[in-house]
């Protein structure tokens, strides 16, 4: 057991952030708690919360998003090698992979996710044909395909969405009505909803890691290449795990696994190097019950990045001119598709400052730069954003 029972603050918050913490770090049922450096409020637990439950699981907790996540892999290929076609290979990857409300037209409808048994849970079976429809399909929101070029040249292929629709369900039939401060629901997993929750939540999980191994394939088919080494995390989920001699239920919400040497990819924005990180065995780190960030983390709402706006037209300024945007892009170079103000990367930290406030909890092993990036554009409509 950690010597207090308060949570480890790691980096700086707002008030309402911290408040949402200390709440949910109070349940009789929390062992520990933690909080990462790219942390903001989120619905019931803050976004970054991390928090090991004895024997219990909170919906609101892993999120809307169940088994959000991020996916990298090393190509044999070098930036250099698409440099020429990258933004012919853009166009493609926009128009070939399905953002938005994200109908892949069932691309996909045979893949062996669909054989689990867990299908044939009542509110799961009456999911399946939606899901077979969207496996495939990014969303909108923060959900991206990257491009990112190594310090040594290579290209990295990089995506970030989980579990849509099927997900979104799953969470929303668990969680009680209320307002983002509202305590979260707690599911004793020796409970009958506690029992109902686990294996929908792994169903949806296994969704959201097959539908980014099917987008990693198609854009690995669209470059004509092949790959090395595969990094593959979800960073909304729950597992049972061991920390301080005990058997724990470990909740992270917008938090990345990080055990000693275990490898994850942490974006930064749209025009912000990415890192391959991995774990370390510190005294901190264990205390953060082995986690860290899963990207920069916002520091304006979207509606403050982009100001309000009716039928294609801003009647109200955000924070963020399409202006200082664009030009953030072109400094860095990217070729970007989709998109909008919302995610620009004047609304998210410095990922090496957030990195640096997590101090030494994880070793950084590759630091990438995005080449291409493609996301759902303002106008397309995703009702399962996370």
């Amino acid at each position: 057991m950690p010597a207090t029972n308060q949570p480890l603050i790691l980096g700086k918050h707002d008030d309402n952030t911290l408040q949402q913490m200390k709440q949910v770090s109070e349940h009789d049922r929390v062992v520990a708690s933690a909080l990462m450096a790219d942390g903001h409020l989120g619905y019931g637990m803050p976004i970054g919360g991390v928090v090991a439950y004895d024997n219990a699981v909170s919906p609101e907790g892993v999120g809307f998003d169940i088994g959000c996540g991020n996916k990298a892999v090393r190509t044999n290929l070098r930036s250099d090698d698409v440099a020429p076609s990258l933004p012919l290979i853009m166009d493609r990857i926009y128009s070939e992979v399905a953002f938005g409300v994200g109908q892949s037209k069932g691309d996909h409808k045979d893949h062996e996710i669909f054989d689990r048994d867990e299908w044939n849970i009542g509110l799961a079976k009456s999911l399946k044909p939606m899901a077979r429809e969207q496996l495939g399909s990014v969303g909108s929101g923060n959900h991206y395909v990257d491009l990112l070029a190594d310090r040594d040249g290579t290209l990295w292929v990089g995506v970030h969405f989980g579990s849509r629709g099927l997900g979104h369900k799953i969470a929303s039939a668990f969680m009680t009505d209320g307002d983002m401060m509202k305590p979260v629901t707690v599911l004793p997993l020796d409970s009958a909803p506690g029992q109902d929750y686990w294996p929908l939540m792994e169903l949806a999980g296994a969704y959201a890691k097959a539908g980014r191994d099917c987008v990693v394939g198609q854009v690995l088919n669209i470059l004509g290449a092949s790959f090395d080494l595969e990094i593959h995390n979800h960073h909304n989920y729950a597992w049972k795990e061991k920390h301080f001699g005990h058997d724990v239920i470990v909740v992270r919400k917008g938090a990345t696994p990080a055990f000693p040497d275990q490898k994850g990819f942490v974006g930064g924005s749209m025009g912000d190097d990415a890192v391959i990180l991995q774990g370390t065995d510190s005294e901190t780190q264990a205390r953060a019950l082995y986690s860290t960030v899963h990207g920069a983390g916002r520091v304006m709402s979207r509606m403050q990045a982009k100001g309000k706006w009716k039928k294609g037209v801003q009647v109200r300024p955000g924070a963020i001119s399409v202006d200082e945007w664009r030009a953030w892009i072109d400094r860095r170079g990217v070729v970007l598709r989709g998109a909008g103000l919302d995610e620009a990367p004047q609304a998210y930290r410095r990922l090496p400052e957030v990195l640096e406030a997590q101090g030494d909890t994880v070793d950084v092993t590759h630091t990438l730069r995005p080449v291409g990036v493609a996301m759902a554009g303002p106008r397309d409509f995703d009702p399962y954003k996370d």
